[in-house]
Order: structure tokens, then C-alpha cells, then sequence
């Protein structure tokens, strides 16, 4: 039985579920990964899935939760709302909710919201990683980089979001490859390496023109019947034309910034990484496991002071 806990932290996605048991040092001393995210959860029931995970690793009944991501969704645990921009990352553990009628203290953190009538914008999740992030950023301007199915591209002042995007590159690049006319340029296309001369000459080309993106997507399927582009290659530039797009779109909000941060883990932290420095830009990287149990941390001994 683990008796040392200070608190478990939930990252809680729509398709995944991951929880630590946290001691007072900061220390992890335990761990639970699963595919039980919201739309699992909500079938399911949310204190079902976690009280499920929790006495796996007969965490004790006193332990106190903090939760972020889609459990604090309107289709979620318990709807957690948004903190409108300008938002101070100090701010959010504040305006945790409690969730009632559980057993335990289980808190739930709000997102962000960007409310302007030609920019509208949101984020869940994300916040939580830039609470992490944060702690390593020091002062100053940086835009910071959250790659995913929807990559988010924060305007980070010392410790205030005064912005944010949010691109929907990955979801468009899973669209595009499956159901127009360059799934026939990807079909059984084999992985490409990050540093693929044609990725980073997709990335040039969408970041110098993003005007073109659309008409650079088609290209793809015209080099392959024109020139016999092999499928790797051809997935190579779809993926740097949709991200070099997202480059582009990213800088023309951001103004000037002292440096760039990319918050992310795995090839996709890879790729952008790629990306970003094909383009001489200097990067900061930061896990993004490590960056959501940080700011997990930071809200929990906010909220529950040792």
C-alpha cells in the first residue's frame, strides 16, 4: 500500500487516462496508463475508471486528486469552465472545482478560452502543460508549441497567456491521407525520418507560401504521377506542407518573442522539432509528460500546502 502519497495527479484526454501518485518530495511513486478517456469514462462513469485505477495501487481512501484535461469538459466529470485571456497560469489552481458527492477531495482544473469575436479559441489540458513549462521558460515573451491532433501556439508573457491558436494539423493530416485523392500518393507509404530532405523542403515551400498550401497539397499527388515521388516521400510532404503552413500561420499572430518553446514528447515532438530548426529557429524543448505533471504539481501544492 502506498501511505507516502501527497497527492494523484490525472491527465485525463479524450481517448487516454494517466494517473501518478505523487509524494511530498515530488516524486513519482506510482503510475497508471490506460485507454479510458472521456468517451470511455462517460459510458463507463468517471468515478468508476478512477476509483478502478487508484486501488490497483491501493492508493489510501485520504489520498486528494487533481484532475485536468476533457473530465473537466461540458460532456465531462464535471463541467470546470474557462479562464478567459489575458489568464495568469498562477490563477488557474484557483479556479479548480470540487467535484461533490465523491468520497475523496478530487479538484478538477479549468481551461482557457480566448474570447474575441474574430479570434475565438480554447484549450483544455494544454494550460496545464504550459503551468509546467512555465516553471523552466524564466521571464520574458516566448510562443510556445503544443503539437497534436489540434496543435495549440501560445503568446506567453512572463506568466500570463496573453493568445493562443490552435491548428488543426494533425486531424487534417489523418483526413487528407485517408479519404481525398492523396490517400493513393501515402497508401502503404513506410515511415519517414525526420530529417527527410523532402519534409523539410515541404516545410520551406508551405512556410514561404502559405496562401498555397492547398494548392501544395495537390502537388503532391502530381510529383508522384509526374515524377514517381515514392509514397514515403510523398507523406514526407504532406506532413511538411501541413506544418510548415502551421509554422506560418503561428508566427504571423505571434509579434516579437524572446524565444520558442516546444512542449511535446515522441516522433511528433520530433518532427516539429525538425520543422521548427529546418527554419533556423532556435527551440527550447520540454517533455510533455513531464511539462502536465509539473503544473499538475504546481495547482495540487497551490491548492493543498504542505
Amino acid at each position: 500500500m502506498i501511505t507516502a502519497g501527497y497527492y494523484a495527479a490525472v491527465d485525463w484526454g479524450t481517448s487516454s487516462f494517466r494517473l501518478w501518485i505523487i509524494g511530498e518530495d515530488g516524486a513519482v511513486l506510482a503510475e497508471r496508463r490506460s485507454a479510458e478517456g472521456m468517451t470511455t469514462a462517460a459510458k463507463t462513469g468517471f468515478h468508476t475508471v478512477l476509483d478502478a485505477h487508484l486501488a490497483a495501487l491501493s492508493a489510501p481512501a485520504h489520498l486528494p486528486i487533481i484532475i485536468c484535461g476533457m473530465a473537466g469538459a461540458r460532456q465531462g466529470w464535471k463541467e470546470a469552465g474557462y479562464l478567459g485571456t489575458p489568464a495568469k497560469l498562477s490563477a488557474i489552481a484557483g479556479h479548480a472545482i470540487a467535484v461533490p458527492d465523491v468520497d475523496r477531495d478530487i479538484r478538477i482544473l479549468p481551461g482557457l478560452a480566448q474570447r474575441d469575436e474574430r479570434h475565438p479559441d480554447v484549450m483544455r489540458g494544454e494550460e496545464t502543460q504550459l503551468l509546467g513549462a512555465a516553471e523552466r521558460l524564466g521571464g520574458g515573451r516566448h510562443l510556445v508549441c503544443m503539437p497534436g491532433t489540434h496543435s495549440k501556439w501560445v503568446r506567453l508573457a512572463d506568466d500570463t497567456v496573453e493568445g493562443f491558436s490552435t491548428f488543426m494539423t494533425g486531424e487534417l493530416f489523418d483526413v487528407i491521407s485517408r479519404h481525398t485523392i492523396l490517400s493513393h500518393a501515402v497508401a502503404d507509404a513506410d515511415a519517414f525520418p525526420a530529417d527527410s530532405p523532402a519534409f523539410a523542403e515541404a516545410v520551406a515551400r508551405a512556410r514561404e507560401n502559405p496562401a498555397l498550401a492547398t494548392n501544395l497539397l495537390f502537388s503532391v499527388r502530381a510529383g508522384q504521377l509526374l515524377s514517381g515521388t515514392g509514397a514515403a516521400d510523398a507523406r514526407a510532404c504532406l506532413s511538411g506542407t501541413l506544418i510548415g503552413a502551421e509554422i506560418a500561420g503561428a508566427f504571423t499572430l505571434a509579434g516579437s518573442v524572446d524565444g520558442i518553446c516546444l512542449v511535446a514528447s515522441g516522433k511528433l515532438g520530433v518532427l516539429y522539432r525538425t520543422a521548427l530548426e529546418s527554419q533556423g529557429l532556435a527551440v527550447q524543448l520540454v517533455d510533455a509528460d513531464e511539462a502536465v505533471r509539473d503544473g499538475l504539481s504546481a495547482a495540487a501544492r497551490a491548492i493543498w500546502p504542505l
